[in-house]
């Protein structure tokens, strides 16, 4: 059985959620204010958090910031009541899985919730990934180029791993987008194309490297020099 953490302080939202996965067959347990959550979350024993961005005494996106400064890899996904693309993007950035925004259908949430899932326990066996000087170690989410440590946000590695899995291969920004963010991603910020601009910044540009190919009209590839 699953154990999932639901880390909301409206009583009603946080016993409706509870209620809910149970019924599903989750072990469902909560936490009503930030530090008691972040306790819980830290004691690494769920399988997935659904965590509420505003919080008493600490915030949503400080709890995910922690959670993964410490690797800790659960996935995790926000609640908020805004519906702003600032707001996902920091949370994304800090390393949640996914966004939603209040109120919502409880079947999306479980859909989201079985793509995290399946995306966590559902990782391809290859464990480090190397092309030229770069190497992507994903037990230890650590990318090096020769000896120079490379600063990834969550995405940007979940990104980089992916674009590496499939190396020489094109991608769709259709198949990335259902990879990384595992659901049919609806803000207007064209986010692959705002991911690859951040990792080409990081590495190509960086390096003096040409790993990222755009393929017009198509997507992208990751070309081994």
């Amino acid at each position: 059985m699953k154990k999932v953490l639901i880390i909301e302080d409206e009583p009603k939202i946080s016993r409706f959620l509870q209620l809910e996965l149970e019924h599903e067959g989750y072990s469902a347990h909560t936490a009503q204010e930030g530090r008691e959550g972040y306790k819980k979350a830290s004691s690494g024993k769920y399988d997935i958090i659904i965590l509420d961005l505003m919080l008493p005494n600490l915030s949503g996106i400080e709890i995910c910031r922690r959670l993964r400064a410490e690797n800790i890899t659960t996935p995790i996904i926000m609640l908020t009541a805004k519906d702003d693309v600032s707001d996902k993007v920091t949370g994304l950035d800090v390393g949640a899985d996914d966004y939603m925004t209040k109120p919502f259908a409880i079947e999306e949430l479980l859909a989201r919730m079985r793509v995290a899932l399946k995306k966590q326990t559902g990782q391809a066996s290859a464990s480090i990934l190397t092309a030229g000087k770069l190497t992507l170690d994903r037990n230890k989410y650590e990318v090096h180029y020769g000896n120079t440590p490379i600063t990834l946000t969550k995405k940007e590695f979940e990104l980089l791993s992916y674009l590496m899995l499939n190396k020489n291969i094109v991608l769709t920004r259709e198949q990335i987008v259902d990879n990384i963010w595992g659901y049919e991603y609806t803000a207007e910020t064209n986010v692959t194309d705002v991911y690859i601009r951040y990792l080409r910044s990081k590495i190509d540009e960086a390096f003096g490297t040409n790993f990222i190919r755009t393929v017009r009209g198509v997507g992208y590839q990751f070309k081994d020099e």
